[in-house]
């Protein structure tokens, strides 16, 4: 890309920074459907973006326009390098500060470390990028270490993440299957009255890690994964006795894991695997009194190398605004 490609930008007197773009059409895309990328940006950056031309006006706070203008330059160069730029996309570089020029993937690379910190994981259908600093040191811990954690709240991504991950280490020839577990725990629900075989009462527990791997894979290639099983979704009771080699293994839900079933999974490990393990300790639904599997490893293994421990807060959270202000106040009256 040319030195004249690029936007230019600069900030006369008063509090107004000018940013003009190169190219009409692109310029198009960055707005959105009407305006509505900057509407994003605006209300997130507490600031006023006017589009005159190919020129876009940044009025605010000093601090605020330099970031917008940081965004919107690397959304720019998003839209040169052929990618989209959807409400995610704008999300993430506003929570990242902004990415630097020239940070696009080059073809055929799997999973690759920019020099602006950035991180892509290539999947069949899409291909995601880690939208907060805790969600880029979680996969990039992912793809580092053969057993890692990831701890927080709903909504941060964890096992998003981590399912991403093990599609891409997957179809890139790393391991040989993917295997996804869940304990079963009954959470107010009997699972005895569910109407069905136990699969149809089980099914419904596995549901989020169904709708995760259609989100990378087409359907007719995911189903037939399954049945070849080279991909497993299974409830955690059903990995007793097993010794998973060359597999990515995830298990979510882990806070409820009893302690002996947290160690029983852990020692199922085996030859070539990668292991990751998800949960919100604020989300517990073990009987009273039954210690939980994820804190007692948490405890136990923190020291161990080649394990890696990653936590969320709200902040991480990438669903609806309110998900992370509805955390932060339960937290707030939390006790503990």
């Amino acid at each position: 890309m040319s030195e004249l490609a690029h936007p230019t930008s600069n900030q006369p007197l008063g509090r107004e920074t000018l940013v003009e773009f190169p190219d009409n059409r692109l310029l198009i895309d960055l707005c959105g459907p009407y305006d509505q990328n900057l509407a994003q940006i605006e209300q997130a950056l507490s600031l006023q973006i006017v589009r005159r031309g190919n020129v876009l006006s940044l009025m605010g706070e000093d601090e605020a326009q330099e970031k917008a203008e940081r965004v919107l330059n690397a959304l720019y160069v998003r839209l040169e390098a052929g990618k989209g730029v959807e409400p995610g996309d704008i999300d993430a570089e506003i929570r990242m500060g902004g990415a630097e020029v020239n940070t696009g993937t080059r073809d055929g690379d799997q999973l690759e470390m920019f020099k602006a910190g950035g991180v892509e994981i290539k999947t069949r259908k899409k291909t995601i990028e880690p939208r907060t600093e805790a969600q880029k040191a979680y996969v990039q811990s992912l793809f580092q270490n053969e057993l890692g954690f990831g701890i927080g709240p709903a909504g941060t991504g964890k096992t998003y993440l981590a399912v991403a991950v093990g599609v891409n280490m997957f179809l890139n020839g790393d391991v040989d299957k993917i295997i996804l577990s869940r304990p079963a725990v009954e959470a107010g629900e009997r699972l005895g009255f569910l109407p069905g075989d136990m699969k149809d009462k089980v099914d419904p527990f596995m549901q989020p890690l169904y709708d995760a791997l259609g989100d990378f894979l087409p359907g007719k290639q995911l189903a037939k994964l399954i049945e070849d099983k080279k991909i497993e979704i299974a409830p955690l009771a059903f990995m007793r006795g097993r010794t998973l080699a060359n597999a990515f293994v995830v298990l979510d839900e882990a806070q409820n894991a009893t302690a002996m079933q947290m160690k029983m999974f852990l020692t199922r490990l085996g030859e070539g695997s990668r292991m990751v393990i998800t949960g919100d300790r604020t989300q517990i639904d073990l009987p009273r009194g039954v210690p939980s599997g994820l804190r007692d490893a948490e405890r136990l293994l923190k020291n161990i190398d080649s394990i890696a421990f990653n936590y969320f807060t709200s902040k991480d959270v990438v669903r609806h605004p309110l998900v992370a202000k509805i955390i932060n106040a339960y937290e707030k009256d939390d006790p503990h």
